[in-house]
């Protein structure tokens, strides 16, 4: 799978372990930074792997910023994203069930290294259920356009 994946300076530590581990599982993953632990601004991270994803270079998306949320709503800005921030297993596995969300993001203050992998492998693995789900999902689509 392509993954595209990027953090801001708080969620740079737990970004480079995610990556490291996404790549040895034999994932095609491009870093778009942050490349270091140094303050700087998470919509400057969000925005390219948010437009890489929505324009189906990459499969998905994982951001990593504190809490998750600031990473969420920059993302959600571009057309065809649907980002969801989630610290549960249960999460993860109904927003790619029920709202297809292709990208995660993550808040590197409440997940440690095992917890975030445990995540992003059920983000990857879970499929979208359609039907009565694929009928909600295109009415977000509908919202981008107006």
């Amino acid at each position: 799978m392509k993954i595209a994946i990027g953090a801001d300076h708080a969620g740079f530590a737990l970004k480079e372990q995610l990556r490291r581990r996404l790549a040895e599982e034999g994932h095609e993953v491009l870093d778009f930074g942050a490349d270091s632990a140094e303050s700087c601004d998470y919509p400057d991270f969000a925005q390219p792997v948010a437009r890489e994803v929505a324009q189906g270079r990459f499969d998905r998306g994982i951001l990593v910023c504190a809490t998750g949320i600031g990473m969420a709503m920059a993302a959600n800005k571009i057309a065809g994203v649907r980002a969801a921030p989630a610290q549960s297993e249960d999460q993860v596995r109904l927003t790619r069930e029920h709202n297809d969300a292709n990208v995660l993001t993550l808040g590197a203050r409440y997940l440690d290294e095992q917890h975030a992998a445990g995540l992003v492998h059920i983000f990857l693995n879970t499929g979208f259920l359609g039907g009565r789900h694929a009928r909600r999902v295109a009415k977000i689509a509908q919202l981008e356009e107006s």
